[in-house]
């Protein structure tokens, strides 16, 4: 007989009882962990390994339970009530599938909810998605670009205002204006359906390995990379991307 997501719990009520550490632990002293197996995740999902992924879905599954179980001995909800709300949050996102009502785009539904834009955006959430959140719920009510056009004509803008204030010198108002270029980047991205974060992660990784090509034909060549110079490295970079084709 195959494990169950039952026998997962119990398991994790038997860890609060009988092991010193996991029975030391708190809702607050697990946050560090929480968010370290969520990038492990992300990482084994960007490996393409499968035993990896299931490896640390395995781990990431450890603090849920953890904090379900937690939560459980102080009263306050068990992992059944957690599964409910995820039940009926998920048919209520579905009206169409689970009820008689009519689709329509998540962000909508939520807006009928929400007081202002950024309720229930984690405070700590990543810059760059959390400007695609932003602009995802404004556009979830109708105040976004008809086409592409609009938001590819204001990086243009912003990219002119950022040279203005180059020319200039104020690194206050230089600083506010990239901010400007960047959010609008995250816009255009947005509306071409590209999320930004995955874009930047790739464009990271290219440079990575590009870089590290460069490292490797200096290694070869018996350059050394910290003395090289711009024109030197600037053909080595020029030569691997041409060997990547």
């Amino acid at each position: 007989m195959k494990p169950s997501l039952e026998d997962t719990l119990a398991l994790m009520r038997d860890l609060r009882r009988r092991c010193e550490w996991d029975a030391a632990q708190t809702h607050e002293s697990l946050r560090p962990y929480l968010i370290e197996e969520a990038y492990e995740v992300d990482d084994a999902l960007q490996s393409g390994d499968d035993t990896r992924l299931r490896e640390e879905l395995g781990d990431l599954l450890l603090q849920i339970l953890f904090h379900a179980v937690i939560a459980e001995e102080r009263g306050a909800f068990t992992m059944y009530d957690i599964a409910e709300s995820f039940l009926t949050k998920m048919k209520g996102r579905h009206p169409h599938l689970y009820g008689d009502g009519v689709r329509e785009p998540w962000e909508k539904m939520k807006a009928r909810k929400r007081e202002s834009i950024d309720e229930g955006l984690p405070a700590g959430l990543p810059a760059l998605h959390r400007a695609f959140r932003l602009q995802d719920r404004a556009a979830g009510v109708g105040f976004d670009w008809p086409t592409s056009d609009g938001p590819l004509d204001k990086v243009r803008e912003e990219l002119d205002e950022v040279s203005g204030e180059l020319a200039a010198g104020d690194q206050d108002k230089l600083q506010g204006e990239i901010g400007d270029l960047l959010f609008a980047v995250v816009n255009l991205a947005r509306e071409a359906g590209v999320h930004p974060a995955l874009a930047l992660d790739r464009a990271n990784r290219k440079f990575e390995r590009r870089f590290a090509g460069i490292e490797q034909l200096a290694r070869d060549r018996g350059i050394r990379v910290a003395d090289a110079g711009l024109a030197v490295l600037d053909s080595l970079w020029d030569e691997v991307k041409r060997a990547e084709g």
